[in-house]
């Protein structure tokens, strides 16, 4: 990825917002799945663009009612192509918040199914870590595969990155959420994403919304230092 591809990728950015703010059943829509997310307007607007033109499937860890979910699957439908679509959700509740709810995961399908997205969306109901979760994505990926990583779960995108990094096709695009933030996950987010950009596995596009980082993943800096991790999940019988 050289100097030209980045300015185009920024500017591509920049423009789409704007461009599909004029388009008003789209801009409406994605507005009606801003109501189910804590995610600025514009991101969601970003990872529509992102699942629209990605050849690759969609990986998104962290779906709460599903805001980016709606936004992704809108993306989807738009392309008018096949594309593998995975969103891992732990679920629970969340009290004293505008978005307060007693449980995440029946209220983030009932959100599918209101957009009539429900079938387009495979859903885990699950901690992105946890065994069998990371063997139920790696069963149904390939190599490659992933051409949109979304991350907005827990701080640690470090972790995620190194069990389905492998699954990322080259310049897949990233969107990494609380980058800059007001709670405890803005400082660990920010380390762990620096130092990827740091070691050339991540390149940095541009900030946007309230603190949400937005780049690409290199693939062939990656693949020095995915095999130690590939290696340590088949010695526990992580499936890849």
């Amino acid at each position: 990825m050289n100097s030209r591809d980045e300015i185009e990728d920024c500017l591509e950015l920049m423009q789409k917002p704007i461009e599909y703010r004029y388009q008003k059943a789209l801009h409406h829509q994605l507005m009606k799945a801003a109501d189910h997310s804590m995610l600025h307007p514009d991101v969601l607007v970003l990872i529509y663009h992102m699942a629209k033109v990605s050849e690759g499937g969609i990986l998104e860890i962290g779906s709460f009612l599903g805001g980016s979910t709606i936004a992704a699957g809108l993306g989807v439908r738009e392309s008018g192509k096949q594309k593998k679509f995975i969103s891992i959700e732990l679920g629970g509740q969340l009290k004293d918040h505008r978005l307060a709810t007693k449980n995440i995961f029946r209220d983030l399908e009932r959100n599918l199914a209101r957009a009539g997205l429900r079938d387009a969306v495979t859903l885990i109901n699950g901690s992105s870590f946890e065994d069998k979760t990371i063997a139920a994505v790696r069963e149904a990926t390939a190599r490659g595969e992933i051409g949109l990583f979304i991350s907005d779960a827990d701080s640690n995108v470090r972790r995620d990155i190194d069990s389905y990094g492998d699954r990322f096709a080259d310049r897949c695009w990233v969107v990494i959420d609380d980058y800059v933030s007001a709670t405890d996950k803005g400082g660990p987010t920010r380390v762990q994403v620096d130092e990827l950009v740091a070691t050339g596995r991540l390149r940095t596009i541009g900030f946007y919304g309230w603190g949400t980082w937005v780049g690409r993943w290199l693939l062939h800096v990656a693949m020095f230092f995915l095999p130690a991790q590939i290696a340590w999940n088949q010695w526990f019988m992580v499936p890849v």
